[in-house]
């Protein structure tokens, strides 16, 4: 396992130590350096059995004491971001390459492995942590600081800016000293949606693609996207009554905003790259169909099919994010279109370009390179970045499917019910037809809020397809009857059918919470 040698970690530490020093000497003053400096030494050398010398601490005044506390508590984040750093390198060789290598080791050919992963389906998910304290942009600056020190780790000088490498360390330490570390209101449930957001956009979305790269080399061939992203920010409810049907729309929408836009910025640069000319290639029927179909009569491009393709492409999808987003894209189409009906759509169009560069000039030229890149994310995360995970406590289930009884049918109290009882209600009813929600009835608040995002999720599977919601967590669950109480509720918005057959794209999860 190659990891990070100790001697390079503490020499990270050190000189991440040093430019801290620096920053405090020239901003907080000689004094304030000195003192921190003192207590530093006095407490390494205490954790080496020295007693802590009398350092005066308790003669700060309030100024000090706060610079104080803001300088080591940098030093220590500065400390773990080596520390980190270290973890990353670790776990280097601990990949799909090595484990690939070991099942085969053991037996396992390729093509069981391939079975094996069109079968798979792994979706880490990001939860809700509305007790963060650290302020966004502290994040971020420790983030740009971790990106500088890899460019260290290679010997650059400059940063792409043409910055020394060091000086644009300090500068970014410099911001650390001078930002407020906490915050100093509650996190909204949007909030939380856009760190979550912040985070697949900056490192999940480039990362997977070129993992992905990576096992289609290992392998020999392409598996099917068996890790994709998952959230449950703007749809976990339990316990929060932040969590509404505005959230959840909020959620979805700022992902596919995000996602889209991305894909838009992807073609815009595949644009510019694939200047084939049908004078020098050949031209494939399928290639030709897209550009005559982009609608693009640039004289300019007449002999560039590829390009041609590609703006009809943007067009339609411009058209999609305007028409799942509600608003123009940044940068504007060349040619009106209408917008996708799927991603699967999407995909097909840019897999024909694809398999037509292949047949020009390899896997290397065709499903390599930003193409293959954006084809992965297509196939990844779709027209919505991530599976929003719903979940609820089954009390306010319950709570919710006995006001509806209650409401369609006279004399029929659920919360009386035994469990054998309310499994056989719930399923007769789930074998009929009628609607049990009525506009007639007068609705607690808290029924009105779990329809209105029940309805919520059947319009976001209408607009963005049924892999944006995949799963309904059901917390302290118990029985059968607490996740027939979802089906009830997913059949109220039109989710749960059963014609043929009982069928449902939401699927209730049991969460088991106590013994």
């Amino acid at each position: 396992m190659a990891t990070l040698p100790p001697v390079q970690q503490n020499d990270d530490i050190r000189f991440l130590g040093a430019v801290l020093g620096e920053v405090i000497r020239e901003q907080g003053g000689e004094a304030l350096y000195e003192r921190t400096e003192r207590i530093r030494r006095a407490s390494v050398s205490r954790h080496r059995g020295a007693q802590l010398e009398d350092l005066g601490l308790d003669r700060l005044t309030l100024d000090e004491a706060l610079a104080f506390v803001r300088g080591f508590g940098l030093f220590s984040m500065l400390a773990n971001l080596a520390e980190d750093r270290d973890g990353v390198m670790a776990q280097a060789s601990s990949d799909m390459e090595t484990a690939i290598a070991q099942l085969k080791d053991h037996g396992v050919s390729n093509d069981e492995i391939l079975d094996l992963l069109d079968d798979a389906l792994i979706v880490p998910v990001l939860t809700a942590h509305p007790t963060e304290v650290r302020r966004k942009s502290v994040i971020d600056h420790r983030n740009r600081i971790a990106d500088l020190m890899k460019l260290r780790d290679i010997g650059a000088k400059l940063t792409p800016e043409g910055d020394c490498v060091d000086e644009a360390i300090k500068r970014q330490i410099a911001l650390l000293w001078s930002t407020r570390t906490l915050r100093r209101q509650k996190l909204y449930v949007t909030d939380e949606v856009d760190n979550a957001l912040d985070i697949m956009r900056r490192v999940l979305e480039p990362a997977l693609p070129a993992l992905y790269r990576q096992w289609d080399r290992t392998l020999g061939q392409r598996p099917q996207s068996f890790v994709r992203l998952g959230s449950g920010i703007g749809g976990d409810r339990d316990g929060n009554p932040f969590v509404t049907a505005q959230s959840l729309e909020y959620a979805l929408s700022q992902g596919a905003q995000s996602i889209l836009g991305m894909y838009l910025d992807q073609l815009q640069d595949l644009g510019a790259d694939l200047s084939v000319s049908s004078e020098i290639a050949p031209l494939p029927d399928a290639i030709a169909a897209l550009a005559e179909a982009s609608g693009d009569r640039s004289p300019h491009r007449g002999d560039e099919p590829y390009r041609r393709a590609l703006i009809g492409i943007y067009g339609r999808l411009s058209a999609t994010f305007e028409s799942l987003c509600g608003k123009p894209p940044a940068r504007a189409p060349l040619v009106a279109k209408e917008p996708y009906v799927n991603p699967a759509e999407f995909e097909r169009a840019l897999a024909e370009i694809a398999s037509a560069l292949e047949d020009l000039g390899g896997d290397t030229l065709g499903w390599g390179g930003a193409l293959g890149h954006l084809i992965r994310s297509v196939q990844t995360f779709g027209f919505h970045m991530a599976t929003l995970d719903l979940r609820q406590n089954s009390s306010v289930h319950e709570q919710v499917v006995a006001e509806l009884f209650a409401a369609a049918t006279d004399g029929v109290d659920y919360l009386a019910l035994g469990e054998e009882e309310r499994v056989a209600l719930l399923l007769s009813e789930l074998g009929g037809k009628r609607p049990l929600r009525t506009p007639w009835a007068h609705y607690s608040e808290v029924v009105e809020k779990e329809l209105a995002i029940i309805d919520a999720v059947a319009d976001a599977h209408r607009r963005y397809g049924p892999d944006c919601i995949s799963q309904y967590v059901v917390s302290m669950a118990q029985s059968v009857s607490d996740l027939l109480e979802v089906l009830i509720l997913l059949r109220e918005a039109g989710l749960y059918t059963r014609d043929p057959q009982p069928s449902c794209p939401i699927m209730p999860v049991p969460l088991f919470e106590t013994i």
